[in-house]
């Protein structure tokens, strides 16, 4: 399909030591940089989890003030969110989407740069608003008014200067990504002939742009509301609590579809591999993906059911909510039909990608029942939408990351990694994550509220079951941490196509991949 020519005579332009990863330009090492920091922040996150899992192992006050626990459940979400998904994507986009296409890079190179740099100050400010007087946020990841206004404490500006931040590291890298994907690609690579990898982050870039503005405007006017005397949404100045609502989950929705369709596209560049046959249906992928990007804006007050909107908004948002479930389907039965007959082989990418279809699919339908108006009422700040969105999130895109850095891993690093280690890591996180998440829908049908420390006691058993099933899933993820270290440090050598059966420019050239891919365009043919 291709012809590639390669030139190792500039393969040494890395800068040695500190250097080299300060001042970066090459989309590898900034890849490697936002991959790192997000999996620093994915444990620290995690660190959070299990303190509120801790607390919430018995009924009754144990560890930590109700004050603190809220602080551990905001910043949690805060973390796992803006910290460890959306830079493990970033991370993922860096090095792979210049392969894919054939770029000799991205193309800002030093807007890649300035893009990551600024997420480390991001994280520090918000977590040492931890360590200050009064501490840190404690009014949910989704800051709603009054509570992050009237009610919260003076650290409040850390936490908005901080979200500005990362906001402005994702727009920035998102401008990167839609300049290098619509003028980096080699000749023959036209609009349908991309991986749908880099087709679902192209379609993201242009969400990322179009939403985040509009989360730094709810941040701007908390932080006038809080510090400068205006009303946005104090009713007693004439503003509206609800109205931030509107804002928030206008850019809240969008977000969702932002940590998901990259992992769409990761499944997608997978199955195909292990089945040992193409995608099928490719361009409705690509039109599912357009429709979910699109649908992804019309949809935001669907979670704010019990806000007490107009009948006639309510089944608009009802009735578009469930509409997003159909090009949604369409993607799952186009990976189902992929593996349909194919030859089939359970390597971990695979594994992981498989259970990623089947979990992400239930955090889907818990998702229709949370989209019935009147059932919603039921549900609405339970433990259910908690089972709910960690099914999407956790199962989904955190699944989906770690399903790339198997797949991808060899490629980077020249070396495969123990398969033993990493088949147990995949079992041991399978087993757990459904123990720590699927008897939340129980607890939460049950009426079980969320973000609170305390519960009645007729959820003791159940919790004591969530938080053990919490407390393995994160004590697995440090043998993924050992198996990627080791990884690094060396073993098998891996060949130029790492799997049998994998098609694409990435697997065409050497593996470890050259400081500099592509020295000539490779001409598709």
């Amino acid at each position: 399909m291709t012809t590639i020519a390669h030139n190792h005579e500039h393969t040494s332009h890395a800068a040695s030591g500190i250097k080299r990863w300060l001042f970066t330009t090459n989309h590898k090492d900034i890849g490697t940089l936002y991959l790192l920091f997000s999996l620093l922040m994915f444990l620290i996150g995690g660190a959070m989890a299990m303190v509120i899992r801790a607390e919430l192992f018995q009924p009754g006050l144990q560890l930590v003030e109700p004050n603190f626990f809220n602080q551990m459940t905001t910043v949690h979400g805060l973390i796992m969110v803006f910290g460890a998904v959306m830079p493990a994507f970033t991370g993922l986009a860096n090095w792979m989407i210049p392969m894919m296409i054939g770029a000799p890079d991205m193309a800002l190179p030093r807007m890649n740069n300035w893009s990551f740099w600024i997420l480390p100050f991001a994280f520090t400010i918000l977590l040492m608003s931890l360590f200050m007087e009064g501490g840190g946020p404690n009014f949910g990841w989704t800051f709603y008014a009054p509570l992050s206004t009237t009610y919260s404490n003076d650290n409040t500006a850390f936490f908005v200067f901080a979200i500005h931040i990362m906001g402005i590291s994702s727009i920035m890298g998102a401008i990167n990504v839609i300049v290098t994907i619509v003028n980096l690609r080699a000749p023959g690579m036209t609009w349908m002939k991309l991986p749908l990898f880099v087709w679902t982050w192209l379609i993201t870039a242009f969400l990322l742009i179009a939403v985040m503005p509009v989360l730094a405007g709810a941040v701007t006017m908390v932080l006038t509301d809080k510090y400068f005397g205006t009303s946005f949404f104090n009713a007693m100045g004439g503003g509206d609590p609800v109205m931030f609502q509107h804002i928030f989950w206008f850019f809240g929705h969008p977000e969702v579809y932002i940590m998901i369709l990259p992992a769409f596209g990761i499944i997608s560049s997978i199955v195909p591999t292990f089945s040992r046959k193409p995608l099928f249906g490719y361009a409705s992928m690509v039109y599912a993906t357009g429709s979910i990007a699109f649908l992804s804006f019309i949809v935001w007050a669907h979670h704010m059911f019990t806000t007490g909107m107009p009948l006639a908004g309510e089944l608009f948002f009802m009735y578009s909510t469930m509409l997003i479930s159909v090009p949604t389907g369409v993607k799952v039965f186009n990976w189902v039909a992929t593996m349909w007959r194919g030859s089939i082989s359970f390597e971990v990418p695979m594994l992981f990608s498989v259970a990623f279809i089947v979990l992400f699919t239930i955090g889907g339908f818990s998702g229709l029942m949370l989209a019935i108006t009147p059932a919603d009422f039921q549900y609405h700040d339970t433990y259910f939408v908690v089972a709910h969105f960690h099914y999407v999130l956790v199962t989904g895109a955190v699944f989906s990351i770690m399903a790339a850095a198997y797949y991808w891993l060899p490629k980077w690093t020249g070396n495969m990694y123990h398969e033993g280690l990493a088949k147990t890591h995949f079992w041991l996180s399978l087993i757990s994550v459904n123990v720590l998440f699927f008897p939340m829908h129980f607890v939460g049908l049950a009426g079980m509220p969320r973000r609170i420390p305390d519960y009645a006691l007729q959820f003791a058993d159940f919790n004591a079951i969530i938080s053990i099933g919490g407390f393995a899933f994160g004590l697995s993820q440090l043998l993924f941490v050992w198996v990627v270290f080791k990884c690094i440090r060396g073993g098998e050598k891996a060949s130029p196509q790492v799997w049998e059966g994998a098609q694409g420019l990435e697997w065409e050239i050497p593996s470890p991949a050259p400081y500099h891919t592509f020295e000539t365009p490779p001409v598709i043919k």
